[in-house]
């Protein structure tokens, strides 16, 4: 087994800060004897934290951040925690010394997401993003057949996001509020943002949006500030149509509908559309090139990648290449990026080196998010991204490494 940072070998020793919705990546992570294992646990939530003293047994559960951060037998930080709190805490965690995994969307604010890759660079603390679509096995194979050129060079990428557990997942808790998402073009189109920059080798410049509250904000059945999520929160089959839903957050400000159009750096344009209240839950991407196109039907195991490039025609529903999505095991979420997501991070403390994830990335897809969540709150007037720092650019290409040599990227 490989020397971990501080001289301890065996398992990666993980504190883990926060037990929500994304606590599925802790206990992913958690697998003693394999790499990796939960030592150190941090939560707000009584609730939470019986829960996680089940999950881990014999680990450090408390109510107080500090303790996971600055616990001995602790290699490395997960940051789980809502997303306006990210680069406060990881901050501490890299001051530290301790490696960080924070979820996305890296935070709420390009000010905030600048200041946390800061922290990184002048530390020289390890930070990695846990933006897990880029395992996915559906974005893997549209990823390789445009680097096969099946399709030429992109020109276009299209992207509907339809999200069908909306009124359960974004509407009933912190994520329904401003405050603490900004809007949910960070919390869950960041996904998308960063994957279609994958997919068209490029980042955001120009971006332009519309976007509405249009069936959430009109539901009354809302819980009293301070009441806890009902036991029935999430249903797999109930909660139909959008305006059964109960309990909902007592406050909710952020758009359930948008529509962002975008001009790459590279002249790519792009479009990407969210809705919470469709019927199905998927994501369907057609990527254009200058000779051909490329669409998935479903996005996990059972769905397909179309490519239509011999030809021209009228409609045709056989494409001239069809490609299966590959199957993965899907315990841990994500059609099983989650665990290789985990195994990336886990390889990336041990050993550094370039990564399929990237915090320039990362910052990217939330300066666009911000941007078009700003454009679409304005009358969709057009706003341009931010670039980052070219010194902070440059050292996470490098693979957070000082001078020269390769690193992650797009």
């Amino acid at each position: 087994m490989a020397t971990l940072p501080g001289g301890a070998a065996g398992d990666l020793r993980l504190g883990v800060l926060g037990y929500g919705l994304r606590g599925s990546i802790a206990r992913t992570a958690h697998r003693p004897g394999e790499g990796a294992r939960v030592t150190a646990l941090a939560d707000h939530d009584p609730a939470a934290r019986t829960e996680a003293a089940l999950a881990f047994p014999g680990a450090l559960i408390s109510s107080d951040h500090k303790k996971v951060i600055d616990d001995p037998d602790v290699d490395a930080v997960l940051v789980l925690t809502p997303d306006h709190t990210h680069t406060d805490v990881a901050r501490e965690a890299l001051k530290a010394g301790k490696p960080v995994f924070v979820e996305k969307p890296l935070d709420i604010t390009v000010e905030r997401c600048d200041t946390l890759l800061r922290t990184a660079y002048e530390t020289g603390t390890r930070l990695y993003v846990g933006h897990n679509m880029r395992h996915m096995p559906v974005v893997r194979l549209m990823r390789d057949i445009i680097a096969r050129g099946e399709i030429g060079e992109v020109k276009t990428v299209w992207v509907r996001h339809f999200v069908g557990y909306g009124g359960d997942w974004y509407f009933k808790d912190w994520h329904a509020e401003r405050q603490y998402t900004n809007g949910l073009l960070l919390q869950k189109a960041a996904h998308d943002i960063d994957v279609l920059h994958w997919l068209a080798s490029g980042y955001t410049r120009h971006v332009q949006a519309l976007g509405d509250l249009m069936v959430y904000g009109d539901n009354p059945h809302r819980r009293a500030p301070g009441e806890p999520k009902h036991d029935d929160w999430y249903t797999k089959d109930g909660h139909w149509p959008p305006h059964t839903q109960r309990g909902l957050n007592p406050v909710i400000d952020v758009e359930d509908v948008s529509l962002v159009n975008m001009r790459l750096d590279n002249g790519v344009l792009a479009a990407y559309q969210q809705c919470h209240f469709t019927p199905d839950y998927w994501r369907n991407y057609t990527v254009i090139g200058d000779a051909g196109r490329l669409e998935n039907f479903g996005d996990g195991p059972g769905g397909v990648v179309k490519v239509w490039n011999a030809r021209r025609s009228t409609y045709r529903a056989e494409a001239d290449a069809t490609y299966p999505v590959p199957d993965a095991e899907d315990n841990a979420g994500h059609g099983g990026a989650d665990p290789l997501l985990i195994d990336e991070f886990v390889r990336f403390v041990r050993e550094g080196g370039r990564t399929d994830t990237s915090p320039v990335a990362a910052r990217m897809a939330v300066a666009a998010g911000v941007r078009a969540t700003e454009s679409l709150r304005g009358g969709g007037t057009p706003r341009e991204v931010p670039a980052l720092d070219p010194e902070l650019a440059a050292y996470f290409e490098r693979g957070q490494v000082r001078g020269q040599g390769g690193g992650g990227g797009l």
